[in-house]
């Protein structure tokens, strides 16, 4: 079976960026894959929120959404659109919201990124997420042509147990779009991705934004695909483009087989006083 990711420049104008997509999709469901998967904030990047705000719609009013959908439901593939920045239905704040759309380009799952990323870097950069997002309060897996999907968001690859609680879901696949920061990614992007692949005893594909944007963020990309075992199939460097990876999917139960994680996960229980 193939998968299809989008490593992405994304700028700051929404109806650029739905071209791109909508390209890609036709470009994945072209050369065979079962299912495309595009990074966090596919829509639009940018970070000067009085700008980007005459951009912001509700879920119903996306344009970016509804020309993904209308292009999945015409070339017949299954897309995780990684997130958008979405007005909440409630309350003054955004959602970073991904989503799991079928063949026909219904949405057939969505998850809002519950781990906000609020940090002062030693480079710098200062990102507060929580400023402008309202962080979701539930894990999601959805079932797909590639198996039990579990979805997560960026900063989130850092909480271990949100990616336990996925495979205890009965996720076999875990999808992790990002918009990595350069700094973070050198550091930590590849040993987690290949952790999270390894401690789940299940695929992990991550799409991910690179490069200088328009709005002056550099993002490491490195797009990957990491087998069961923690072996990479696919790493896409540091340049957008469409890549494809081939997996397969008895991987899961031979890995698990040997370590079986999943059977002996037990309960921790509090330090006792």
């Amino acid at each position: 079976m193939k998968v299809a990711l989008h490593q992405a420049r994304t700028g700051i104008d929404p109806a650029a960026n739905a071209d791109e997509l909508v390209r890609r999709v036709k470009e994945a469901a072209a050369g065979g894959a079962a299912m495309l998967f595009t990074p966090e904030m596919s829509g639009l990047l940018d970070r000067d929120r009085e700008r980007a705000s005459a951009h912001l719609r509700s879920e119903a009013e996306d344009r970016v959404l509804a020309a993904v959908r209308e292009a999945a439901a015409a070339a017949g593939i299954w897309v995780h659109l990684g997130s958008l920045a979405l007005l909440a239905e409630r309350g003054d704040k955004l959602v970073n919201r991904g989503f799991v759309i079928d063949a026909s380009g219904a949405i057939q799952a969505r998850y809002d990124k519950i781990h906000l990323f609020d940090v002062d870097l030693p480079t710098g950069e200062s990102w507060r997420e929580s400023a402008a997002y309202r962080g979701g309060d539930r894990a999601v897996v959805v079932d797909t042509p590639v198996g039990a999907l579990g979805l997560s968001i960026c900063y989130d690859l850092r909480f271990a147990e949100l990616y336990s609680a996925l495979s205890n879901y009965g996720a076999t696949m875990l999808s992790i779009p990002a918009a990595f920061t350069v700094p973070t990614g050198e550091a930590h992007w590849h040993v987690l991705m290949r952790a999270r692949a390894i401690e789940a005893g299940a695929f992990v594909v991550a799409a991910a934004q690179v490069g200088h944007h328009a709005d002056g963020r550099a993002t490491y990309g490195h797009s990957l695909v990491v087998d069961p075992w923690g072996e990479l199939l696919l790493e896409m460097g540091g340049e957008p483009g469409l890549a494809f990876a081939s997996i397969d999917l008895a991987r899961i139960a031979d890995v698990r087989s040997r370590i079986p994680v999943h059977q002996h996960r037990r309960p921790i229980p509090p330090v006792a006083n």
